[in-house]
């Protein structure tokens, strides 16, 4: 006889799209830092670039221990609403107000001063999207335990991630000059035009996530028996969870390739392509993406989830080497960009619509393995993993433009810094890519018949009610419930 927590529990597809919509703010904003946050800084405020590189990676240092700590305090929120609604409903609106700040400088012209602004509020913006991020995220393994469900259902909102990042990279600068001329300013990168499309950002961002959790069913957490998870426990899970460890290396090598191809894109084509505006092309080609997403279920159905990654790697990669040989050969090439871009981009889709779901798997291997269910936990690992991508490319963006000689005020730039700055947008995303590809193939294992043998084990565990209550002391090992021989 089985218990309601083995029953297969199916989302309606108005809860799993208005889940989905969600996404659509949270990543404009991201994208939005992402994509224009290095430009902002050294072309409209005239920061160094090394500086703005400095920045965008020692920032993320904190991370390190906001992302878990915040994953912690989810886990052990237990309210009538549920535990994860409430942080998406305050993360939002307090997000909402530095990430505007962050596009606004009131005016400051002092360089130290400036430095010291810019700086604090990055901190704040990237703290206040974790309070956000994290529950969004944790919330997606508990909306159904059927992992083919998960398939589908995991798509939803990347999809509207990608749309959002098309969204942002196509119509950005376009949005920002219009802006700009509406305030009869010449200057394309004048901060009237941030500061505007920022607020026009922030408002999307909170009407898509009010849909959300004003749409999506949660259950109550006011549950006096309820688990409490410790820190020294939180990164014991996150520490001896090996699947978990596989996972970081590969998702934070893969989203390194992407975050830095896009870290890059805007001065490639400013510099090595002569035409900046090809960035929206660029972000156009993101439609890709978003169609490798719909096909994710497609595929997975016909081929093994270690076949559908190998293709995502294979096609991102194919698809930056072919966009760096056309910049030598037709570097002003509409059609070009768009093709080159489009097999990258399709490759990332898959890529995203593999590792949506081995999120989940890892949270289910963690609870057959330790005993212990920690969404908030495990997940604030993927947003860490997310946003150190994005942070040490733009480390990375900042302190190799300086290094290969990028000056912001040349119209031309020399062969030299050409050159580099082709490196750094071809050639070490494509090394990372592989990279990714071989730490899936050697070191993640919940492939096929072993994740079937894990979602066997735990619905057989809820069904016999093994450890209904059982929590892990703080100075106690993490439990082992009695593993299959293959799994132990």
């Amino acid at each position: 006889m089985t218990t309601p927590d083995t029953q297969t529990r199916r989302l309606p597809a108005s809860q799993k799209y208005a889940f989905g919509i969600g996404a659509i703010g949270k990543d404009a904003i991201c994208n939005l830092v992402g994509a224009f946050l290095m430009l902002y800084m050294t072309d409209t405020l005239g920061l160094s670039a090394a500086f703005a590189g400095v920045l965008l990676g020692a920032a993320r240092i904190w991370d390190a221990v906001n992302d878990p700590m915040m994953g912690m305090i989810v886990d052990n929120t237990h309210t009538r609403y549920g535990k994860f609604r409430i942080w998406l409903i305050i993360g939002t609106l307090v997000n909402s107000v530095f990430f505007i700040l962050l596009f606004t400088n009131f005016g400051i012209t002092d360089k130290g001063t400036l430095m010291v602004y810019v700086s604090v509020m990055y901190i704040l913006y990237g703290m206040t999207y974790t309070i956000m991020d994290v529950p969004y995220w944790s919330w997606l393994p508990n909306l159904t335990n059927d992992p083919h469900e998960r398939e589908s259902v995991s798509v939803i909102p990347r999809f509207f991630a990608s749309l959002a990042g098309f969204s942002v990279a196509t119509f950005g600068l376009f949005a920002i000059n219009w802006f700009n001329q509406r305030a009869g300013l010449d200057n394309l990168y004048a901060e009237h035009g941030f500061t505007m499309f920022a607020i026009m950002i922030a408002v999307i961002f909170i009407v898509t996530i009010g849909i959300t959790v004003c749409n999506v069913k949660e259950e109550s957490t006011l549950d006096a028996r309820a688990e409490k998870t410790s820190i020294r426990q939180a990164l014991k899970l996150i520490v001896q969870n090996d699947q978990l460890r596989a996972f970081i290396g590969l998702l934070l090598t893969f989203n390194l390739a992407t975050q830095i191809a896009k870290g890059f894109a805007v001065y490639y084509f400013k510099a090595v392509c002569g035409n900046e505006y090809l960035y929206s092309v660029f972000g156009l080609a993101i439609l890709a993406e978003m169609l490798g997403l719909a096909l994710f279920p497609a595929f997975a159905k016909r081929l093994s989830r270690l076949k559908v990654y190998t293709l995502a790697c294979s096609l991102a990669a194919a698809g930056l080497l072919l966009l760096g040989v056309l910049g030598f050969i037709i570097p002003q090439s509409v059609a070009g960009v768009v093709i080159s871009c489009a097999i990258l981009f399709f490759g990332s889709g898959l890529s995203l619509g593999v590792t949506t779901c081995c999120m989940a798997d890892v949270i289910d291997y963690g609870e057959v393995r330790f005993g212990v269910r920690n969404e908030s936990v495990l997940c604030s690992a993927q947003t860490f993993l997310m946003k150190a991508a994005m942070a040490a490319a733009g480390g990375l963006t900042g302190i190799g433009l300086g290094l290969v000689g990028y000056e912001p005020e040349l119209a031309a730039q020399g062969s030299a810094t050409i050159l580099g700055i082709r490196v750094l947008m071809i050639v070490i995303p494509v090394l990372l890519a592989g990279l990714s590809l071989y730490i899936y193939k050697r070191f993640y294992t919940l492939k096929d018949d072993q994740m079937k043998e894990i979602t066997r084990q735990l619905n057989e565990k809820h069904a016999l009610q093994i450890q209904p209550e059982t929590t892990v002391e703080e100075n106690e090992e993490p439990a082992d419930p009695g593993l299959a021989p293959e799994l132990a």
